[in-house]
């Protein structure tokens, strides 16, 4: 039965992959089918409605409220012009020197990237730091990836990611901040390389660059008016959450709550502040559903994995292939790498969540172990994987393609999951 069920993932790979069905659909599909196959019964203890449909959604509810607020202080960033200040003021900085203009985007992107992840973030720094960087002779391709990678340097420090892992592996937060804080130097190093060796590599192309800012109402306009500068003191908020989840090991979810009132009472009037909050709270609830319902899809399917016939079922087949040798596990999935991409099955967020759960229900590693392997995994998809929004965007938004982004990234994030694994190897096998 294990082949079996083994067979069914990779049926749900091939749905994923040619797109016939939305990731979260095939997952919860997957789910049912595996439930079924491992012998659950439709109702009661262990059953396919009461135990993974009506337990396993709510399973990542704790990520799912990090996420919303992580969302609603994104869309304040945007909405007071805290974002697009710091990269402006790393533009002016920079002058006309593309690696210097490149660093301090990346920079931007990094700390945008702790407060929220995916096409938000990349939109936040993007938008103008793009743009900016094109405009002082960035290649285009040099500029996504540019994004892109600072998004991955502040990754290890995204406290929704934090919340997410701890649910799903039910790991203590302290833990999965433990290992996130040995992963951000290999992300920081291999995106500083990136920039280094890409802006200099492939030389200046100026194609396009940014337009004025024109008045809308034909008076003069003060400099702050014309470009939407928010006062320098507000330009803290993304470091908010942060200093007070790190630095004071503050609960995530107050962390959170204290980044968005940061940021409402240092850019708000008081008497627009209750429309300005519930506005900004719409608008992440917009930005957060697409990753809310992929949650609760992981959900489902981390439930039909626990199941006590899928573990019996898989628990043989999954020791046999899985490397116990700390070399051999380097080894072995440092050169599965790629398959975390195009919605692979090594994908956290999709089928590789699942495999996941079966690695500890079994037995085959410890859960700080998968910890290690899914991070480092998880660096990988999230700056070079074509499918993900993230990287489309920052494509689609430079002029090229998210294929030519993948070719440039892939290299450096594949050595950032090298090193996570060497970290996981050396440390927890």
């Amino acid at each position: 039965m294990g082949v079996v069920i083994l067979l069914v993932m990779a049926a749900g790979v091939g749905l994923m992959l040619t797109r016939r069905l939305p990731t979260a659909f095939a997952l919860v599909l997957l789910a049912v089918v595996i439930a079924f196959l491992a012998g659950a019964p439709l109702t009661g203890k262990n059953s396919v409605l009461d135990t993974v449909l009506q337990e396993g959604a709510p399973t990542l509810a704790a990520t799912m409220i990090a996420i919303i607020l992580g969302s609603w202080l994104g869309k304040l960033l945007d909405e007071t012009g805290i974002a697009g200040t710091l990269v402006r003021k790393i533009v002016e900085f920079g002058g006309d020197r593309p690696t210097v203009v490149a660093l301090g985007v990346l920079a931007v992107s990094a700390l945008v990237g702790t407060v929220t992840g995916s096409a938000p973030a990349a939109m936040l720094a993007g938008i103008i730091g793009i743009p900016a960087m094109i405009a002082v002779g960035v290649p285009k391709v040099t500029a996504a990836g540019t994004v892109l990678m600072g998004i991955a340097v502040g990754i290890p420090f995204e406290l929704p990611l934090w919340q997410f892992f701890s649910t799903a592996l039910e790991l203590p937060v302290p833990t999965v901040r433990g290992f996130m804080v040995k992963l951000f130097p290999f992300a920081l190093v291999a995106a500083l390389a990136f920039v280094l060796v890409e802006t200099r590599r492939r030389g200046t192309e100026h194609a396009w660059s940014l337009k004025s800012v024109d008045s809308l109402d034909g008076k003069p306009r003060s400099r702050r008016q014309e470009l939407g500068d928010a006062p320098w003191y507000a330009l803290l908020a993304p470091a908010v959450p942060l200093v007070l989840a790190l630095g004071f090991e503050l609960a995530i979810i107050p962390s959170l709550l204290a980044g968005v009132l940061y940021a409402l009472v240092t850019t708000t009037r008081p008497r627009e502040m209750n429309k300005r909050l519930l506005r900004t709270l719409y608008g992440g609830f917009e930005v957060a559903a697409p990753p809310l319902v992929l949650f609760i899809a992981i959900g489902i399917l981390l439930a039909a994995v626990k199941l006590p016939g899928s573990v019996e079922a898989l628990e043989p087949l999954v020791k046999a292939v899985s490397p116990q040798n700390p070399v051999l596990f380097v080894l072995v999935f440092t050169l599965l790498v790629p398959l975390c991409l195009y919605r692979g099955p090594l994908n956290v967020f999709g089928l590789g969540a699942g495999i996941a759960g079966v690695l500890i229900a079994a037995g085959v590693y410890p859960a700080v172990a998968v910890l290690g392997m899914a991070t480092s995994y998880n660096q990988v998809f999230g700056v070079a994987d074509p499918t993900s929004t993230q990287t489309v965007w920052s494509a689609q938004y430079a002029g090229v393609t998210p294929q030519q982004v993948m070719v440039r990234t892939l290299p450096f994030v594949w050595a950032v999951a090298l090193g996570g694994l060497c970290v996981t190897a050396a440390t927890y096998l």
